[in-house]
This record gives structure tokens, sequence and C-alpha cells, in this order.
């Protein structure tokens, strides 16, 4: 998998690129800021791309702005994005296109570098990842039951699911059986009037119904 970076901390960048180079990633960028982002991004060769939100010379909203365009010259591209905060509209924007392919993790509770490098392939084959406080500030934006058809153990296995959990963590977090987890999944399913398609794009698009986007 060939990878842009695109962070300021010079440290973190750093790590970022060791790290995922010694996971069997290629990283093809490694950028301070905006400069050359964009190009990078398009390079028919780059597979997906880690970013800050927040990123030189202003700091704002410069990561997210460059993940958007690049996905939409290049649909489902897929993004990873740190930041050090919850940023609502930021993680609305960039799921909403309904493609996948979007990660959202905040960068203080990334601990565990396996699962980090987990989360970026996820992301990478089409998949979401959202951190659980992401997912939370989004529901509590929302403020209404966003699944009223679902039972609440159906609830909770959206919620994993938000978290790019697959079905063996969610057994485990919930103390049931794999079995029992695809047989929650597939009444999400039913009960939410997904077409019969691929379960890894049904799961997004569950997911982003379950978000409201």
């Amino acid at each position: 998998m060939r990878l842009v970076i695109a962070e300021d901390n010079a440290l973190l960048r750093d790590g970022l690129s060791r790290l995922l180079t010694a996971y069997g990633c290629e990283v093809v960028a490694a950028l301070e800021g905006t400069d050359g982002l964009d190009r990078a991004l398009l390079r028919p060769d780059v597979d997906a791309a880690v970013l800050d939100v927040r990123l030189p010379p202003n700091f704002t909203d410069e990561g997210l702005r460059a993940a958007i365009a690049a996905r939409s010259a290049r649909p489902g591209f897929p993004v990873m994005v740190l930041s050090q905060y919850v940023e609502h509209l930021y993680a609305r924007e960039l799921l909403a296109s309904g493609e996948g392919a979007v990660g959202y993790l905040l960068k203080d509770r990334v601990a565990d570098a396996r699962e980090f490098v987990d989360s970026v392939r996820r992301v990478a084959g089409g998949g979401t990842v959202l951190d659980p406080e992401v997912v939370a500030a989004l529901m509590k934006r929302r403020g209404a039951d966003p699944m009223d058809r679902l039972t609440t153990r159906e609830r909770e296995v959206l919620a994993l699911m938000a978290q790019g959990r697959s079905n063996a963590a969610i057994g485990a977090e919930l103390f049931v059986t794999e079995k029992a987890v695809a047989k929650h999944i597939n009444g999400i399913f039913t009960k939410l009037d997904l077409p019969v398609d691929g379960d890894d794009n049904r799961r997004v698009l569950a997911v982003l119904a379950y978000l409201n986007l």
C-alpha cells in the first residue's frame, strides 16, 4: 500500500512514516503542510492518505479541504484523518458523500500501533473507521434516537461497527458469539432497507445511516 502523509508536527510525521513502513506500507510523500499536497494526492500510484485536519499555513481545515478535493477528483479515494479534536462539521463533510473509505481518529487516543495500521488498511479497503468519541459527538449533535426500528442490541452492534470493529471484535466486546453478531448485522441491514450488495459496502451504508449523513 502506497501512502501520502501530511502532518505538521515533525516528530509525529516521522513516527507515522516509520510505523507504516515497518508494517509493510510505502510512504511516497511525507509533507509538513499543503505545499505539494494536492499533487501528491492525485498521483495515480498513491493508494491512500493519512492527513491532519489542520495544516500550515493557516491551521484551520487545510487537510480536510485537500482530502475532499482529492475524493472529488478520485471518487472513493481512501483518507484517514487524524485530529486533535472532534471537529463535527469536518467529520460530517468528509463522510457526507456516502462512499466510505474514510477514517477519523483522535491523535491522543491512538495508543496501539498495530490497531492503527489495521485501521488504515480497513479505510484503504473501503471501510469506515471512526473514533468512539467522534461517533458519540456526532450522535449528541443530532439529538435524537437514530434508529427507532432497531433493538437496543442492534444499536450497540451498529455503534461498534461505526468504530471499524470486526464481527469477532464486536462479539468479544458484547460477550456474544460471532454467529449472534452476524444475525444482528443482518437484522440491521434488513431494517435499514439496505440493498443486497457486498457486506463491506452495506456496513458502510449502515454506519452512514446511523450517523444520519
